[in-house]
């Protein structure tokens, strides 16, 4: 019976979409879910993915290139900011 709740649990994990919210001074600029965010950073070009392992990194200007579950292809501009991925399968992106 444990198993199967774990098995389950995994399974629920697995499935579930990288939760992303993106945002400026100005409000929300993205809420929603998607399959990879790819941003340039002090350290170099990262790519998120769903299920990425727990990250927090200061962001350069460049463009922000975000891909939605549905294969949407989202762009936006920063100038600067961080971002923090969670090991609850979210991302939040702060950015001026």
């Amino acid at each position: 019976m444990i198993h199967q709740k774990t098995s389950s649990i995994l399974e629920d994990l697995l499935t579930t979409n990288m939760r992303v919210g993106i945002y400026s001074l100005q409000g929300p600029l993205y809420e929603g879910e998607a399959s990879s965010f790819n941003v340039k950073a002090m350290d170099g070009e990262i790519t998120i993915l769903d299920h990425h392992h727990p990250l927090i990194s200061l962001l350069v200007a460049s463009t922000s290139v975000l891909i939605t579950k549905e294969g949407i292809r989202k762009e936006f501009p920063i100038s600067s900011g961080f971002l923090e991925m969670n090991d609850r399968n979210e991302l939040k992106i702060l950015v001026e």
